[in-house]
């Protein structure tokens, strides 16, 4: 990278690998951000994200790269600014209202779902059609655990529990379900409870 960085947010959009934030060697929070195109093996420096951010996170959704979660230099506690970059005009654009302390998170289609650490009886689902999130509790039944990973099958988002034991469950959501039947159980049940969850395109 062009700078040295730690504890920041990083995604892939478009083939393109961006890194954004974090801290630097001398603890400074950044607002630095660079992209790495694996066709010519280099990091390129992109316009800085408007305020300093670390602990955030990144996805690529609807073509383009969102920044979220952490924290500020310019907020008290956890940030919920977003930062959204579009790579076709090579700048920055924010709103409020994003999650906080996300703990899971994953994109299926135009939605990006994610999971906050004191809210974690629901699910938060932004659409970036329309800029909104709306908040979908979780089924009581299915896992007495209250911490998940996500992954994604067949168009479906997995929440597998952390819990180990017998009452262990993976829970399925069906986002184009009809209504009061989006969630399931599944039957896809990985060995062990430090879940990584990693989605591979073939």
């Amino acid at each position: 990278m062009n700078v040295a960085r730690y504890d920041f947010a990083c995604a892939e959009v478009n083939g393109l690998v961006y890194a954004v934030g974090g801290y630097g060697l001398d603890g400074e929070i950044l607002s630095s951000a660079e992209v790495y195109d694996p066709d010519t093996n280099k990091w390129t420096l992109i316009e800085s994200v408007r305020r300093p951010r670390w602990g955030c996170f990144a996805c690529s959704l609807d073509g383009k790269l969102y920044v979220m979660g952490g924290r500020s230099s310019f907020t008290i506690g956890n940030s919920k600014f977003v930062d959204v970059y579009d790579p076709e005009v090579h700048s920055w654009g924010e709103f409020k209202n994003g999650c906080v302390m996300v703990t899971a998170h994953a994109v299926l289609g135009k939605k990006l779902f994610c999971m906050e650490w004191k809210n974690q009886r629901k699910l938060a689902i932004f659409c970036s059609e329309d800029n909104l999130w709306k908040m979908v509790p979780l089924p009581l039944t299915g896992s007495s655990s209250v911490d998940f990973r996500f992954g994604i099958f067949d168009e479906k988002l997995l929440l597998f529990s952390l819990e180990a034991g017998p009452s262990y469950q993976t829970l399925l959501y069906d986002p184009n379900a009809a209504k009061g039947s989006e969630w399931q159980i599944s039957d896809i049940k990985p060995s062990g409870v430090f879940l990584c969850s990693v989605t591979i395109k073939a």
